[in-house]
Order: C-alpha cells, then structure tokens, then sequence
C-alpha cells in the first residue's frame, strides 16, 4: 500500500486548487511541503527572508487573483511572515502563510522554536487554523485557501505542527477538496435605485475608485458610470481600473473634486486615510454618499454614509450603470470642465521640475523618464517617501492590477517583493520598481532571488541620501545630529552585478532614458542607479491620492 507524507498532501491539495508558485524559506519542519511541491511539479521560489517572500506571495496573488502561498519554518520564520500578513489583510491583497510549529510532543518544555505562533497571526489576519490529523491536511487548506479570497481578500494563517507534515499514511487517506463555484453578491435592487436617485439629483456628482473595483474587474462597469460626465478620483492601487487617459479622471484635482462634490459614490474602497475618511473639511459638510462595498462593515465609519450597497464591486456598479440608463443626470456641464481645468493647471506647476536639467537630478525628471520610457503595459511598484509620492502624481496607469505601492499600511520594504511577485505572475508584462535608496536597502538581499530563477525586473534606485532625502535630518532633527536619517551614498548597482545581474550608475539628467531602455532589454534582473538631489522634495507635501 502506497503512503504519502503531510508535505505532499499539501502539494497536491495547493495544485488542485489552481496554485502553481509557491514562496517561502527553506527550513524546518516545512522541507516536507516544499519537497513536495517540487514533485508535484509547483514552482518553488526560496526565497532570502520570510518578509519579502510574504510580499512577492502577495503581489503574485493580486495579479493572479490567486492566493498567494508562503510556506514558513518554526518560530522566527513564521513571526517574520506577520507583517506581510498585516499588509496583506488591511491591504486587500490575498495570502495564505503555512507556517511550520513545534511537535507536540516538545510542546510547553522547551520545544525547539517553539512559540504561540498563532497568537502572533490572529491581529494580522482574516483567519487562522491550525492542522490537527495529516488526514485532514486537504480539508484544512481548502478552508484557509478559500478565506484569503472570500469576500474581501486578505491575510489567512494555517499552523502545521511538525509531526502533522512528517507522519505518512496511506495516500487513500490523504482527502483533497474542489473549490465551489461561487456567484459574486449582487446588490438590493430598491437600495440601487435609491442610489441611482441621489446620483442622478447630483449637480456635482463624484466617483471614487478604490483597489475592491480593481479586484473584481470593475471597469467596463465604471466606464459607463463615467460615460455619463461623472469625473472620478482613484486610490493609488485602483489606478488602470479605467486608463488615467479618460478625459473624466481628475486625481490632479482631487482636493477640488472632494470638497465640491454634493454626492459621492465609493466603489470598493474605505473612506481611511486614502480618502481623507469622508469627513470635513476635505468634504463638504452636506455632501451626500453612497458606498459599494462587499463588506457591510465599512459602511460605518468616519463618513456620513447615506446608503450602503453590499455587493461585489463590479456587479454592484453595473446595477448601477443599469439603473441610471434611460435618466437625464442633473451634471452642472460646468462641474467636470472646471475640475479638469483645476488639473491641468496643477499639471502646469509640475511641468519645470519635470524638465528639469538641474544637477543633481531632480527626481521629478527621473520619474518623468520612468514615465515615458516604460509604456502602458509595465506593471510599475513604487516604495519609499519623496519618490512615491512624486510616482503616485506623475506615474499613469492604464490596466487594472498593474500599481503596486507601499498600501494602506504604509509598510516600507515591500518594493523588492512586490516586483518580483509581480513579474512571476504576469511574465508578459514588464515590471519596473522606482524605490527609494532606503526602501531598496530594506529588501535588496532578495535581488539574489530575481538572478537565481531569471526574473526579469528593473529596479531604479532613486538614491536621496536617506530618508525623505536631507529633508527630516536636516530640518526635523536636532542640529549637528548623527546621521540617523541620511544614509551613505552607497552603490546600489554593484549589488546587481554581484548576482550576475545589469548594473547601470546615472549622474546625470540625460543618461536617464538610454540606461532606463538598456536594463529593459537586459532580460535579467536590472539595477539603475540614480544619484538625486538629498535636498530636493515633492510638490504639495503628503500626496496620497495621485
């Protein structure tokens, strides 16, 4: 009688359930499931660090609309695997983490790294379990598989004691699970229409766009919406969801857009931080709002949310859209023309720093080469302080999907991850990460990962010299301070040629665009130094929405 171990029951219950990348560390007591995905024919990443294995896991399942999967060890493997999982779970993205734990038998006397590992996921994640029988391994990643992405996607957690991977059984034992065909929540009709009504009596209509409209695959939905001259603000990771080249976007006005709407409609989104929480003064105090969202929850909150739609973003849009077909809108023809005229005004204050032939380079010239070199399809992560907020006002997007940035958590070091996850779920796009000389720093060991498998991404390290570049050492701290938030102007391509990858160093404004084009065709992983000017700082502080 043929027997299996915990480790390729894992492996083939991942595979029937359509994953075929896994992430993760090689170590202790999970070399079972990662020698199992290998015979099972999943591709295996082994990664340098949990973190960033968490990251590339979560930007491969957001591309993919699959969970990503990480596998862990014991103990300070699986705790370095809590903050992805926070990212993940405020962020929308889904992961599952297997973390490998202690034998029971060693439990409560000194277990070799033991820890309360699913105490330290609970406050990270959607859900947690734990596997009790290698019999039920099948049945218990069903489950965990099937909470990353139900719903609202996020952070998911499955425990797996040492002796549950290593015990074999009889493979007939070894139970695997189908995932149902599950129907998207449709909304109330008499809720819908109630909707239509507030936005059709709007003079000031305004779509906000958030990452939940992106997820469903919203577009074609909103594209109707906005069809009808109702201009729209998206969230940095909705972007692309409509391309930012309809005449109806108008994030470089979003602070006009905001507080001149009297009635505003969220599509999968939180009224958070992101959206200045739907309150005043960034909104008007008599402002009228209806939210799409797939959790019923996030219609209480800071926002004064008239009517709350519970349904998946794109079918509750299309309700929508359907409802309004046939009524005349009540649009001021003044409202969308005025909105863009405020944009294009803004986009003229931007105009000389993005021409800029000033040395050191500004970094609005360096983002401004990002832009033109990297056509619509690249998938573009930005990290860092200054740098991303100059990528989110400057940087377009045209697909869904395609804009990866530091999220709603804010978390630094998710760059590297995030690109590399990114370029292994959609090999057909290019991926290009524009990071910060810190936020490179905190991830740039896994670029040995990239090189080892023959990922294809370009990193452009826009170096400032610290954080923020001289901005808070100089100004925010005491004088004469050690250097604690600049950094050394270290040499961030030779870390790319250390691995065998292509290593370019750039001075100057015009050398910018041919090594942006050479580490594109490179076909491997790709390095572009950028030396900025540590003093320079983005337009118009905090800029959170572009």
């Amino acid at each position: 009688m043929a027997e299996i171990d915990g480790g390729r029951i894992a492996a083939r219950q991942l595979r029937r359930a359509g994953i075929d990348t896994v992430f993760g560390v090689v170590a202790g007591p999970m070399i079972e499931v990662f020698a199992g995905a290998q015979a099972e024919g999943l591709r295996v990443v082994g990664c340098r660090h949990e973190e960033n294995a968490g990251f590339m896991a979560s930007a491969w399942g957001w591309l993919s609309r699959r969970p990503g999967v990480v596998i862990t060890g014991s103990g300070p493997g699986m705790t370095n695997a809590v903050t992805p999982l926070h990212a993940a779970t405020e962020g929308s993205m889904p992961l599952v983490v297997l973390g490998g734990s202690a034998y029971a038998g060693t439990r409560g006397v000194g277990g070799f790294q033991e820890a309360d590992q699913l105490a330290f996921a609970r406050p990270a994640c959607k859900w947690t379990g734990a596997v009790d029988r290698t019999e039920r391994i099948g049945e218990w990643l069903h489950l965990a598989l099937g909470r990353a992405i139900a719903g609202r996607p996020g952070g998911v957690y499955l425990d797996f004691p040492g002796e549950t991977v290593a015990r074999r059984i009889p493979e007939e034992r070894a139970v695997l699970r189908d995932a149902p065909r599950i129907s998207a929540p449709h909304p109330d009709p008499a809720v819908v229409e109630r909707a239509a009504d507030l936005i059709a009596g709007a003079e000031r209509p305004l779509l906000l766009v958030g990452k939940g409209a992106a997820w469903s695959e919203a577009g074609d939905a909103l594209a109707r919406l906005v069809a009808r001259g109702i201009p729209y603000v998206a969230s940095p990771m909705a972007r692309g969801v409509i391309p930012d080249d309809d005449p109806r976007f108008v994030n470089a006005a979003r602070s006009a857009a905001l507080s001149g709407a009297d009635a505003i409609l969220l599509v999968g989104g939180r009224f958070n931080w992101i959206f200045g929480f739907g309150r005043p003064p960034r909104y008007r105090p008599d402002v009228r709002i209806a939210q799409v969202d797939v959790e019923p929850e996030e219609f209480f909150g800071a926002a004064p949310v008239e009517l709350g739609i519970t349904a998946d973003a794109a079918a509750g849009t299309a309700a929508l859209a359907e409802a309004l077909e046939g009524r005349k809108l009540r649009v001021d023809p003044g409202w969308l023309a005025g909105l863009r005229e405020r944009a294009a005004e803004n986009d003229a204050r931007l105009r000389e720093l993005l021409e800029s032939d000033a040395l050191p380079i500004h970094p609005y010239r360096l983002v401004r080469e990002v832009r033109e070199v990297v056509g619509r399809d690249a998938v573009v992560t930005s990290e860092g302080e200054t740098i991303m907020g100059i990528c989110r006002a400057v940087l377009p997007a045209f697909q869904p999907r395609t804009v990866l940035n530091a999220g709603t958590t804010g978390c630094m070091g998710t760059g590297v991850g995030y690109a590399i996850g990114a370029r292994l779920a959609r090999p057909d796009l290019p991926s290009v990460a524009v990071l910060g000389d810190y936020a490179f720093g905190a991830a740039m060991q896994d670029l040995e990962t990239a090189a080892r498998l023959g990922v294809a991404v370009v990193f452009v390290v826009a170096d400032n010299e610290g954080i923020a570049g001289h901005l808070i050492q100089d100004h925010m701290l005491p004088p004469g301070s050690p250097p604690i938030a600049a950094l050394l102007p270290a040499r961030y391509e030779q870390w790319a040629e250390a691995v065998g990858g292509h290593a370019e160093y750039v001075e100057r404004p015009e050398e910018i665009r041919p090594a942006l084009e050479r580490a594109l065709a490179a076909d491997r992983p790709a390095v572009v130094h950028v030396r900025l000017d540590p003093k320079a700082t983005r337009v118009g502080g905090s800029n959170y929405l572009a």
